[in-house]
């Protein structure tokens, strides 16, 4: 009788006070406004890119790669990581300057990416401790050479399986950060199986060392409409649960709901919803033609009281 009286009073106890360490708060909106810069060699420059004071303003470089260009052909070299964006317009002394002129600015740096040289750019590991012990000494070469705050992971290709990847890219930005090397990282999935089957992976055993998921929402087929936007919204922040989920477009319109089509209309319901954690583009190359109109208007809507 004692036992079940005590069985009732955990359980009553368990309802009125349930432990506040299974109680994750959701994301909420956010003034974050992110933007990929250097891939395509257009001589686009950061001082180009129009900034708000009142948001947080993300550059991120594209890309760092773990290939070896100097000798024909591209070819892995198991994370040691090399420059292969715009380095004339986006060089160390122009990053710096950057910042000092916007104190709301931040840049990190994006690993992999598509291709490089005529091909893509896989991960392609010898071994986890012999990756991660090359790429810890080359990103913070770099990161500490352009003085940068942040990585993004863009890998899209894979000569490994998801566990490989995930104990990889992990055990990389734990030690960037205990090292105090970086201050936040984010990756950047897609709609794609094997993509996600390589990234929810990572998800699931280090989430917790993730600040924001780029989800390349303009991968998804060119028409998107709002409400399936909507859609794959929710589903992506269900597969990356708990996380920084962030809308997106692509400046060239080639994907996805585009600006013209109902991309800030979707946003401003996001952010009715309490669930507009930022924005990001892709990318400053492409918008250099437009004059960075939706870069403009991101930051507007960003910059409402949230």
């Amino acid at each position: 009788m004692e036992f079940s009286k005590l069985l009732i009073s955990l359980f009553i106890f368990q309802v009125f006070f349930p432990c506040h360490m299974s109680i994750q708060a959701a994301p909420a909106n956010s003034n974050l406004f992110r933007e990929y810069i250097g891939a395509e060699f257009n001589n686009v420059k950061f001082s180009d890119v129009p900034i708000i004071s009142n948001v947080e303003f993300h550059f991120i470089l594209s890309f760092a790669i773990d290939y070896d260009s100097t000798t024909g052909s591209p070819s892995p070299t198991n994370g040691k990581f090399n420059v292969f964006w715009d380095s004339d317009n986006l060089s160390p002394s122009q990053v710096s300057s950057i910042k000092s002129t916007h104190s709301n600015v931040k840049v990190a740096l994006s690993l992999g990416g598509d291709s490089v040289g005529d091909g893509y750019a896989y991960f392609d590991p010898s071994s986890v401790d012999s990756w991660v012990s090359n790429a810890v000494s080359s990103l913070t070469n770099i990161i500490q050479e352009y003085h940068l705050d942040g990585i993004d992971i863009d890998y899209e290709h894979f000569n490994a399986d998801p566990d490989t990847f995930s104990e990889c890219i992990g055990k990389l930005i734990k030690t960037l950060k205990n090292n105090g090397v970086i201050s936040f990282a984010s990756i950047a999935p897609f709609d794609d199986d094997d993509v996600q089957s390589h990234y929810k992976a990572l998800w699931k055993s280090y989430g917790d060392l993730i600040d924001y998921v780029n989800f390349q929402f303009y991968a998804y087929d060119q028409g998107t409409t709002v409400s399936q936007f909507m859609n794959y919204f929710n589903t992506q922040s269900s597969n990356y649960n708990g996380g920084k989920v962030l809308a997106s477009f692509i400046s060239d319109g080639s994907g996805g709901l585009t600006p013209e089509n109902g991309f800030f209309t979707a946003c401003s319901r996001l952010k009715s919803e309490n669930k507009l954690h930022g924005i990001f583009v892709w990318s400053a190359d492409d918008s250099k033609r437009n004059g960075f109109r939706y870069e403009k208007q991101s930051q507007a809507l960003l910059a409402i009281s949230h």
